[in-house]
């Protein structure tokens, strides 16, 4: 792809996306005030007199219209400005920024699992349609979809950490007895890794490990059964078998053609699950006690704190545009044919 076209595409993909980023915010903050509850009620406390409670509501702007408030948050918006936190005191921007590489490094960690397992299953499985490994393919994506996250969670504390005593307690992303490493990019694992430091980068995988197989087992049969369902056409295709009839060796069809003809389809699905993931990891985090941006706007919506949970909507929308303007990207990359200004 050459850079000429590849720019043209960023600045065409983000110009499409304005229209519905702007759709999120309108809706997000409608959707917030139209909930149930109070927060100058909440803030200012049960026992709180009338007109304590009015001057709450002053101080948090909500004695103004709905029209008056929306410009106010536009306004802050065009200045990078995200609000205040009433239940942590922080800004949101401050708060979004420290949690959100936890969130992208469980995420991350998550996916990683499951392409490990899910692509080769569904390679094996669509080589060898109707055999055990086709069988046991769809019982273990049957399983991981099923059983809900939490659940999961739940099972593998139990075992690992209060049977076998394998893991260390579930409190986060670092046990106590550990400093942070030296903040480069939010990523645990990676900070240590950079800062040459093998024991710390350790204890952040071994904190790692659960709450990321747990995202995995959910997200592996999407995958699995794409990467299935795509290498099943590619191997029925014209031009593997004239592959097989020119006497290509099999790995050569089966990678270098087969795999790579079958990876749009896989490449639109990791987009999605990723997607999913960013969004719906609030059960993992709560579950394993991590620092998340998703059990964070989970507590702001508890406490009806309007300003966090607009801004996690606004950060995950802006996460979409950019993941999928990195998928039109690689679809380029994957084959050139595929015409993506279109």
């Amino acid at each position: 792809m050459r850079r000429g076209s590849l720019l043209r595409l960023v600045v065409k993909r983000l110009a499409a996306a304005l229209p519905a980023l702007f759709a999120v915010i309108v809706v997000t903050f409608l959707l917030m005030r139209a909930m149930p509850g109070d927060p100058a009620v909440y803030f200012a406390g049960l026992s709180a007199t009338r007109e304590a409670i009015e001057q709450v509501r002053q101080k948090l702007g909500l004695d103004r219209s709905l029209p008056e408030q929306f410009v106010l948050y536009l306004r802050d918006l065009a200045r990078g400005d995200l609000g205040q936190s009433i239940t942590t005191g922080q800004t949101v921007a401050y708060e979004i920024a420290t949690r959100l590489p936890a969130s992208l490094e469980l995420t991350l960690f998550a996916l990683v699992l499951a392409l490990a397992v899910a692509l080769p299953l569904g390679i094996l499985a669509a080589t060898r349609p109707g055999s055990w490994v086709d069988h046991l393919s769809r019982v273990l994506t049957t399983a991981g979809v099923s059983l809900p996250t939490f659940f999961t969670g739940l099972l593998l504390i139990y075992v690992f950490y209060y049977l076998l005593g394998w893991a260390p307690a579930p409190l986060g992303r670092l046990d106590s007895v550990w400093s942070p490493p030296p903040r480069i990019s939010g990523l645990f694992t990676l900070d240590s890794l950079l800062a040459g430091d093998a024991a710390l980068l350790g204890a952040c995988l071994k904190q790692l490990v659960l709450p990321a197989v747990t995202m995995a087992l959910f997200v592996m049969a999407p995958i699995a059964r794409m990467t299935r369902a795509s290498m099943l056409g590619a191997l029925g295709s014209d031009f593997i078998r004239t592959a097989r009839a020119s006497g290509l060796t099999r790995g050569t069809v089966l990678y270098r053609y087969a795999f790579r003809n079958a990876m749009l389809p896989v490449v639109t699905t990791l987009g999605m699950v990723f997607s999913f993931m960013l969004g719906a990891n609030v059960l993992v985090e709560k579950v394993f006690a991590w620092p998340g941006v998703g059990s964070y706007a989970l507590d702001a919506l508890v406490a009806s704190d309007y300003a966090p949970v607009q801004g996690f909507v606004l950060t995950m929308a802006s996460l979409y545009v950019l993941l999928n303007l990195v998928i039109d990207v690689l679809y380029g990359l994957i084959d050139p044919r595929v015409r993506i200004e279109a």
